[in-house]
C-alpha cells in the first residue's frame, strides 16, 4: 500500500486557479497557497490573490495517480529530479501554511539566495518556526526556504523575534 506524498507541480503561466479547480473535481487534493497583493490598473487599484509561487501547485497523490495530474489541462509537468517527482516534505507545506495563516507579510523571491544562519523565530505568531536570516539587498532578512522549487519566501518579521540557532 503507497501512502500519499506531497509533489510540486509547474502549470503553464496563470493556470494555477485553474488547475487546483480541476484537482478538487477530480477528488485529488492539492494546495495553491496564495498571497493578496495590491495591483494597480490605470483607472484603479485592487486587491487580488496571487499565487505565492508562480506557475507552481502542490498535490497530495499516490504514485497511480501520477499520470491522472499530469492529464489535467494546464498541468506541464511534475517538478523532478534524475527523471522521478520530487517529494515536497510535509513539514514544508505545514510553514508555507503557517506563514500564510497570520498577518505577518510574505515575498516570494525568484533569486537564488546564498546560505545564511540558521534561525527560530522565538516571538509572535510563528513561534517555533524554524527559518534561515540571510543576507540580501545589503539588509538582513528572515527567509524559508523550499529547496525542492529552488524558492525562497521572506518572511518579515522584526529581528528581536529570532534567536540564532
Amino acid at each position: 500500500m503507497h501512502k500519499s506524498k506531497w509533489f510540486a507541480v509547474y502549470t503553464r503561466p496563470r493556470y494555477e486557479k485553474k488547475v487546483e479547480k480541476a484537482l478538487k473535481i477530480k477528488g485529488i487534493r492539492s494546495y495553491l497557497p496564495l498571497v493578496k497583493t495590491l495591483r494597480q490598473w490605470s483607472d484603479r487599484k485592487k486587491w487580488v490573490e496571487l499565487p505565492l509561487f508562480s506557475s507552481y501547485i502542490f498535490v497530495l497523490t499516490e504514485p497511480k495517480y501520477y499520470y491522472e495530474v499530469l492529464n489535467i489541462a494546464g498541468v506541464v509537468r511534475y517538478i523532478s529530479f534524475e527523471g522521478k517527482p520530487v517529494e515536497i516534505p510535509q513539514k514544508q507545506i505545514d510553514n508555507i501554511e503557517w506563514i500564510l495563516s497570520t498577518d505577518i507579510t510574505t515575498e516570494p523571491l525568484a533569486e537564488k539566495i546564498p546560505e545564511g544562519s540558521d534561525v527560530e523565530i522565538v516571538k509572535g505568531p510563528l513561534k517555533g518556526l524554524k527559518a534561515e536570516m540571510v543576507s540580501y539587498n545589503n539588509k538582513k532578512i528572515i527567509i524559508l526556504r523550499i529547496d525542492q522549487l529552488d524558492r525562497s519566501v521572506e518572511i518579515q518579521i522584526p529581528r528581536n523575534h529570532v534567536q540564532i540557532l
